[in-house]
């Protein structure tokens, strides 16, 4: 099947990202270990999501600018940690600023495979995966990866909305499946 070639957007880059901010996400933190020098490496991101579940696939982007992305290209595995509401702080805090200063005085662990993660009981839930699959797309990296360790806790989660973290939900969803 042939397909049409997309049109040029009709729109500027502000005002794209404004119209995606209208769709509420999670946060989570990416954390792993430098495949090269050890250092710890760890960054606020909000686009995750699960793809599968037999195997267990979870996917998040990154985009090309970014410092680490070569380092995580190059990762065997890596944590997601899902953010709950009481983190909003911790979330800003891996947004910016250097490793070495994202990781000063933090509490830091290892998941079930050997991965670097935080011990932070306030976390929603986590996710240590094996870095299966990576595939550019536009100005960013999709990274696939199959969770093999997973734990998590009834926790409001933090959520990221139009630009800023204004509207995490006060109680507990109203289905606990």
């Amino acid at each position: 099947m042939a397909h049409t070639p997309a049109a040029a957007a009709d729109f500027q880059d502000r005002y794209f990202r404004s119209a995606l901010g209208r769709f509420p996400t999670g946060v989570t933190i990416i954390t792993a270990e430098h495949p090269e020098t050890h250092v710890p490496l760890g960054l606020t991101i909000s686009s995750f999501s699960s793809v599968s579940l037999d195997p267990p696939l979870v996917l998040w982007t990154l985009t090309h600018s970014a410092a680490s992305r070569l380092a995580f290209l190059a990762l065997d595995r890596y944590v997601i940690h899902v953010l709950s509401a009481s983190q909003v702080n911790l979330a800003r805090r891996f947004a910016r600023g250097s490793h070495a200063e994202r990781f000063a005085g933090l509490a830091l662990g290892r998941a079930p495979n050997g991965t670097l993660m935080l011990e932070d009981p306030r976390c929603a839930a986590w996710f240590e995966c094996c870095n299966t699959q990576h595939h550019d797309a536009g100005d960013h990296t999709i990274f696939v990866g199959q969770v093999e360790h997973c734990h998590y806790q009834p926790k409001a989660p933090l959520i990221y909305h139009a630009g800023d973290f204004d509207l995490t939900p006060a109680s507990e969803p109203l289905s606990r499946n």
